[in-house]
């Protein structure tokens, strides 16, 4: 079985002909007509798709009413990752971050990626020593370096206000 990749998760439904409010990862670049994501475990295909500042407005085949909507609140939507877009050179997905060493430009050691938060602005690497958590705004100001290969990231802490 393959790796599946989450590109959204629906959060509620909107209105009465059974669109999905889903919250996706990252730009969202896999929310787009035709695509046929893994959804309460059958394959769906995604008839239209709205961006709106709070996520997506997502219509599926074969979800035609605010109750069916209703009942796919909280399911994940994904795909293989076999399916997923191809990308460039300097680009990842969030999930590929989980288990990178954090080091600090200096190198000096921070811990490991063990989470990224989705905010309004931007996404957050979450970084864990031990007890101790570290919230870094995935900024280019603040993630000057994310190395797959040799599974690092480099960051720049800001000094506390």
């Amino acid at each position: 079985m393959e790796e599946r990749v989450v590109i959204g998760v629906v959060r509620a439904p909107h209105g009465v002909r059974g669109t999905l409010r889903v919250s996706a990862p990252g730009s969202g670049r896999h929310l787009r007509e035709g695509v046929r994501p893994l959804v309460d475990g059958e394959r769906r295909r995604i008839v239209r798709v709205r961006k709106t500042p709070k996520g997506f407005l997502v219509d599926l085949e074969g979800v035609e009413s605010r109750d069916a909507a209703a009942a796919l609140r909280g399911a994940e939507l994904a795909l293989e990752r076999t399916e997923l877009d191809e990308l460039g050179p300097e680009e990842f997905y969030f999930d590929e971050l989980i288990g990178l060493r954090a080091v600090e430009e200096g190198g000096a050691p921070l811990g490991e990626v063990v989470g990224v938060l989705e905010n309004p602005a931007h996404e957050t690497l979450v970084i864990r020593d031990g007890g101790r958590e570290v919230l870094v705004p995935f900024v280019s100001e603040q993630v000057l370096k994310v190395d797959l290969e040799k599974g690092v990231v480099i960051v720049r802490l800001l000094p506390s206000r």
